[in-house]
C-alpha cells in the first residue's frame, strides 16, 4: 500500500459518537482555516507577478534618461508605500526578484516570461488548492449532517425513555 493510500482511510461517520465526531469536525475547521489561508496568500502572490509582468510591459517603449517614480515598500513599518524619484538609465534589461533575496538581470521578454510563468504556476496551485478546500467544505457538511443526526436519536430516545 502507498503513503497515500494509507492516509486516505475510510471511516463511517454514523460509526463515530458525538465526542469523536466534534474532534474531527475541529479538526476539519482548522484545517480549512490553514488551507483559507494559504489560498489568500497564493491569490497575493498571484497578483504581485500579474503586477510585475505588466510593469515589465509598461517599459517597453520607454526611453533611456527618463525620469519615474518608484515604489518602495517598506514590510517593516506596516507596508507602508513610499515613492521615490529614479532615471532609467537602460531600457533594454531589468533586475528581476527571483526569491529568496537573489536578483538577476534579464531581458524585458526574459524578466516578462519569467513573470507569466511564476503566475500560471500559482494558478495551477490555487485551482489543486481549491479543489482540495471543496472537498474538506464537503466532508465537514457531511459530519455536522451526522452530528446533527445522532443528536436527534439521543434526544428521541431521552423522550421516550422518561
Amino acid at each position: 500500500m502507498s503513503s497515500q493510500q494509507q492516509q486516505q482511510q475510510t471511516v463511517n461517520l454514523n460509526d463515530l459518537d458525538l465526542p469523536s465526531l466534534q474532534q474531527v469536525k475541529v479538526q476539519l475547521e482548522e484545517e480549512l482555516s490553514h488551507l483559507t489561508q494559504s489560498y489568500g496568500k497564493l491569490k497575493g502572490a498571484q497578483a504581485r507577478f500579474l503586477d510585475c509582468a505588466e510593469s515589465v510591459e509598461s517599459i517597453k517603449g520607454e526611453k533611456a534618461d527618463v525620469f519615474i517614480l518608484t515604489l518602495i515598500l517598506f514590510f517593516f513599518v506596516g507596508n507602508d508605500y513610499l515613492y521615490v524619484p529614479g532615471k532609467l538609465s537602460n531600457v533594454e534589461k531589468v533586475i528581476v526578484d527571483i526569491g529568496t533575496g537573489y536578483y538577476v538581470e534579464k531581458t524585458l521578454e526574459g524578466a516578462q516570461k519569467f513573470y507569466k510563468s511564476k503566475e500560471e504556476y500559482v494558478k495551477q496551485n490555487l485551482e489543486k488548492l481549491q479543489e482540495t478546500i471543496n472537498g474538506k467544505q464537503s466532508s465537514l457538511r457531511a459530519i455536522v449532517n451526522v452530528m446533527q443526526d445522532k443528536f436527534q436519536q439521543q434526544q428521541q430516545q431521552a423522550a421516550t425513555a422518561k
